[in-house]
């Protein structure tokens, strides 16, 4: 039975380069309720090297997702992240340190770019209740803290909000 909402009308679909069955395997051992549902690969003749993927679906944390490998004509850039709302920091930490592994790439303000480029909003459900509040000077005092960081850490930014 597949673990997706059948009604998801909106599919993100991403080009990979020629490493898209390694990034699948990563994301759906990283996340829960997760799967593989197929992988069709390109033939021998096709315009891209056989065996490589010619079309796949996953699912990622109930998110159906398709990926192809098409060669380096385009890559993935910060224009578009996945966000991943955590719970606390242990699930930030093992979000992180997972997709900034091997190759990955910190940036700031809880970005990074896994080893394949993608990139990834690594969030606390706190911040996001904090960047709620209509008090703009406590949201100020959070934000210039956040700004100092890569790995977002959920005590100092909730102590920034709360001073």
């Amino acid at each position: 039975m597949s673990i997706v909402q059948k009604s998801q009308n909106i599919i993100p679909f991403l080009w990979y380069d020629k490493d898209a069955e390694e990034a699948i395997k990563l994301y759906t051992n990283l996340f829960p309720n997760s799967e593989i549902n197929f992988i069709k690969r390109w033939p021998e003749g096709a315009p891209f090297p056989a065996g490589t993927i010619q079309m796949s679906s996953f699912t990622i944390d109930g998110l159906q997702v398709y990926a192809f490998d098409a060669g380096p004509a385009f890559k993935f850039n910060e224009s578009v992240s996945l966000f991943v709302k955590c719970k606390d920091q242990d699930e930030i930490d093992h979000y992180w340190d997972k997709l900034a592994a091997n190759g990955g790439k910190e940036s700031q303000c809880g970005w990074l770019k896994d080893k394949f480029g993608m990139s990834w909003q690594i969030i606390p459900e706190a911040l996001v209740e904090m960047m709620e509040s209509q008090n703009h000077r406590r949201v100020q005092q959070m934000m210039e803290v956040m700004m100092q960081m890569k790995k977002l850490k959920v005590a100092e930014l909730e102590a920034a909000f709360n001073k």
